[in-house]
């Protein structure tokens, strides 16, 4: 996974769909970055787990940096013990 953080921006802003993947986008696919569902990324949010959104406009968007830091907390395996 790391080469995945590396080839991330580091700044900027991102939508869910990055993060979460579309299967149907099209022409390309987007694989997800964290593969968890929608309501499981929300309720991580409310516990703190996940990072919440910034919010330009209507439209709720995540910072780059902030993904980043997640990914590197994955990979670490600091949610290991929460699966299940």
């Amino acid at each position: 996974m790391n080469a995945t953080i590396n080839q991330l921006p580091t700044e900027g802003y991102c939508r869910l769909a990055q993060i979460l993947g579309n299967p149907k986008a099209k022409p390309n696919p987007i694989p997800p970055l964290v593969p968890v569902s929608k309501s499981t990324w929300y309720d991580g949010i409310k516990s703190g787990k996940f990072p919440a959104p910034v919010y330009i406009g209507r439209s709720s968007l995540w910072k780059w940096a902030d993904i980043r830091k997640l990914l590197e907390r994955i990979e670490k395996g600091e949610f290991a013990h929460e699966q299940g």
